[in-house]
């Protein structure tokens, strides 16, 4: 992905400088990991364990999901999460051992 004004707000802190860069030293193209339900604070508890272990995460809240998340502190419709390319499938497994939840692909 080579403009990342694409991303818009979504970057915060330093997540363009943690996240991989490709041969070119444009940011590699984030995949969608999956979309997590606000519950119990899945989403901030996924995110945490991806990023302790090295893998940096983009979260998006999908349809109207930012006002929630502003107004109500949690997105009625969930949280996309998006990782490296290069790292997805990684991911995909540390979220597939945690068993305690399942990502809706």
């Amino acid at each position: 992905m080579s403009d990342m004004g694409e991303w818009g707000k979504a970057l915060q802190g330093d997540l363009l400088a943690r996240w991989p860069k490709d041969e070119n030293g444009e940011p590699e193209e984030p995949v969608r990991l999956g979309t997590v339900i606000n519950l119990n604070l899945v989403d901030e508890l996924t995110v945490n364990m991806l990023e302790a272990c090295g893998i940096p995460c983009l979260t998006l809240y999908p349809g109207d999901g930012s006002f929630g998340k502003l107004i109500l502190g949690m997105s009625g419709q969930g949280t996309d999460i998006y990782v490296p390319k290069s790292m997805a499938e990684d991911a995909a497994a540390l979220c597939a051992y945690q068993g305690d939840y399942e990502l809706e692909n």
